[in-house]
C-alpha cells in the first residue's frame, strides 16, 4: 500500500514538474514572440508603458477624477502598444513577401485600417464616456514617445 502510494506521489511530482517545463516554455516563447517579429519590438512596448507609468505619476495629481484620468490613461497606452505590435507584423509580413508591389499595397491598406480601429475606439471611448479622452489621447502619444525613447532604451540596456 506504501509502494502504491508513493508511486503516485512520484508520478504526481513528475507530472507537475513536466507542467512547470511546459509553464516555463511558454514564458520563454511569448518573451520571444515579440523579439521574432521585430528587435526593437520589446523595447519599444517597453518605452511605452514607461511613458504610461511617468504620465500617470504626474498626472494624476493634478486632475479632479483621477479614476477617469487613469483609465483614459492605460487605455491610451493599450492602444499604442496594440498599434506598435500590429506596424511591427504588418512590416514583418510585407518584408517576407517577394512582391513589392503586393508589400506596399498590404502595407497602405493595413495602415489606413488600423487608423480606421483607432479612430473608431476613441469615439466609442468618448461617446460613452468610459474615461478620461484627453488622457486616452496622451497615452496614445506613448507609441511616438516610445519611438523615440526607444534607442535611449537600447543604450542603456547595452551598459549592463
Amino acid at each position: 500500500n506504501k509502494l502504491h502510494v508513493s508511486r503516485r506521489q512520484s508520478i504526481s511530482n513528475g507530472r507537475e514538474a513536466g507542467e512547470l517545463k511546459q509553464l516555463s516554455s511558454r514564458r520563454k516563447r511569448k518573451k520571444t514572440m515579440l523579439k521574432r517579429i521585430n528587435e526593437a519590438l520589446p523595447g519599444l512596448v517597453v518605452s511605452i508603458l514607461l511613458y504610461g507609468v511617468i504620465v500617470e505619476l504626474i498626472g494624476v495629481w493634478f486632475v479632479k477624477d483621477r479614476i477617469a484620468y487613469s483609465i483614459g490613461v492605460w487605455f491610451g497606452i493599450a492602444v499604442a502598444v496594440g498599434m506598435a505590435i500590429n506596424l511591427a507584423t504588418v512590416i514583418f509580413d510585407s518584408v517576407t513577401m517577394g512582391d513589392t508591389a503586393h508589400a506596399t499595397r498590404r502595407i497602405v491598406t493595413k495602415s489606413i485600417l488600423r487608423y480606421v480601429v483607432v479612430v473608431i475606439l476613441f469615439v466609442l471611448f468618448g461617446y460613452f464616456q468610459w474615461g478620461n479622452l484627453i488622457a486616452a489621447f496622451l497615452g496614445l502619444l506613448g507609441l511616438k514617445i516610445g519611438a523615440y525613447l526607444q534607442p535611449l532604451w537600447e543604450k542603456v540596456k547595452g551598459r549592463r
